[in-house]
């Protein structure tokens, strides 16, 4: 004991503020992953990987195993070329999110902002119309990112929106229902388009099993891009927004107004800072599932 403390206090007499900075950025490093891998099948994973290596290290250096540990020091070097494959997922959504905090925001000009405002008030009357008919559908947003890509997966329309033009797209059994509608710039540019499904197990630890695709899809695209996702839920009524891979369930046409006024409103600003867009979820609190 005596020379642990000893030990423990000559490291902190050779602490200086060099020291102190290089600590800081590998806690941030660490904290950065971990957090960007928060709530996705990856951690379950890395916590794998993690008690397995905490294993072999603890049988390699108690028992004398020569051969099992001339294994494992010849193996180590490919399970960590192997880790970027494994993780290859969530190493692309970190980079994009440095990338979107990264990029700057341009000012909305007054007419753009208020075809966004009328898109979200049609929006919010439809999904009301439509929550109350138990009709689904998947509404998606456009914001920084483009959605082109997803655009071409779908049927072009470049119309105004409207509640009855929503409410004719997603109307059952009819030939644009099944999809999603995309709203960029306060038109509706595509319906019928097909989104990414969501890798996280969000959905799987939800107490309701009654997400199906349109959800997945939600949160799939929340992933992917920094669009907002409107789901209209087909078995319930119930409607939830996705946003940065989380979703908020069970809400009423006023908050949801609020919600996508609130999602918006930035957009007029001309710069967001870098720790803000980067790690949204520090600096807006976002209802969990219940």
């Amino acid at each position: 004991m005596a020379d642990f403390i000893s030990n423990l206090l000559f490291v902190f007499q050779r602490l200086n503020w060099i020291s102190v900075l290089d600590i800081f950025l590998v806690a941030a490093i660490f904290f950065g992953l971990l957090y960007s891998l928060r709530d996705t099948q990856a951690m379950a994973l890395l916590r794998g990987m993690i008690f397995l290596f905490v294993l072999l290290a603890l049988l390699t250096s108690l028992v004398a195993l020569p051969a099992f540990s001339w294994l494992i020091s010849n193996a180590l070097p490919a399970l960590l070329l192997a880790i970027p494959v494994i993780f290859a997922p969530e190493i692309r959504r970190a980079l994009e999110r440095i990338g979107r905090a990264g990029a700057f925001v341009p000012a909305a000009s007054n007419d753009s902002h208020s075809g966004t405002e009328q898109a979200i008030h049609a929006i919010v009357s439809a999904s009301a119309r439509l929550s109350a008919r138990q009709h689904g559908a998947l509404i998606v947003l456009q914001r920084l990112d483009s959605l082109e890509a997803f655009v071409e997966t779908g049927v072009r329309m470049q119309a105004r929106v409207t509640p009855e033009l929503l409410l004719q797209v997603f109307y059952p059994n009819t030939p644009l229902h099944d999809g999603a509608a995309i709203i960029a710039d306060g038109k509706l540019v595509a319906a019928a388009c097909v989104m990414p499904l969501s890798s996280s197990g969000i959905l799987n630890r939800s107490p309701e099993r009654q997400m199906g695709l349109r959800h997945r899809a939600a949160l799939g695209i929340s992933e992917a891009t920094d669009a907002v996702a409107v789901v209209v839920s087909e078995e319930t009524g119930s409607i939830s927004v996705a946003h940065s891979g989380r979703m908020i369930r069970r809400i009423d046409p006023e908050r949801l107004e609020n919600i996508l006024m609130a999602f918006y409103r930035p957009m007029t600003t001309p710069q967001r800072g870098f720790f803000e867009r980067f790690f949204p979820n520090l600096f807006h609190h976002k209802d969990k599932d219940r």
